[in-house]
C-alpha cells in the first residue's frame, strides 16, 4: 500500500500532507497568539515554526519524498530549508499585517501558502533529493 502511494505524484502528496502539516502549523500560530498576544505575533510564528518542523520533517520525509535512511543528513539540510521558509513567513506576515490587514489570522494564512510553494522546492531539490541511477557514477 505504501508502494502505491509513493507512486502518486509528489506534487500532490505535497498537496496532501502539506495541508495537514499547514493545519498543525497554523493551529499552533493561533494558540500561541492566544496565549501570548497578537502584538507579539512575529514571536508566535518562530514558536510555530519552531514546534511543527518536527511533525514536518517526518511527514515529508516519510510520505512525501517517500526516501529512506539519511535521517541526520536530509534533517540537516530541512533545518536549512526553513530557516529560508521561516523568513519568507515572516516577511510575508509582516508585509500583509503592516499593510494590508491588520489581521494576523489572515495573514498568517496567506503567509503560509506562499511559505509552502518556497518549502516544496527547496524539499524537493535539496533535501531529500535523490540521485537517479543515471547520475551515480
Amino acid at each position: 500500500m505504501f508502494e502505491k502511494w509513493c507512486a502518486i505524484p509528489d506534487k500532490i502528496r505535497f498537496l496532501l500532507v502539506g495541508g495537514v502539516n499547514a493545519s498543525i502549523s497554523y493551529l499552533i500560530f493561533a494558540i500561541a497568539i492566544h496565549f501570548i498576544g497578537q502584538e507579539h505575533y512575529q514571536l508566535c510564528v518562530a514558536l510555530q515554526w519552531a514546534i511543527s518542523s518536527f511533525i514536518s520533517f517526518f511527514n515529508q520525509k516519510t510520505f512525501v519524498f517517500c526516501t529512506k535512511g539519511n535521517w541526520i543528513k536530509e534533517y540537516l539540510k530541512c533545518c536549512t530549508t526553513w530557516v529560508v521558509s521561516y523568513l519568507c513567513n515572516a516577511l510575508v506576515l509582516e508585509i500583509i499585517v503592516r499593510y494590508v490587514t491588520k489581521n494576523v489570522y489572515v495573514g498568517q494564512v496567506f503567509s503560509i501558502m506562499c511559505a509552502a510553494v518556497v518549502t516544496y522546492i527547496l524539499f524537493k531539490h535539496f533535501a531529500f533529493k535523490t540521485c537517479k541511477k543515471s547520475e551515480i557514477k
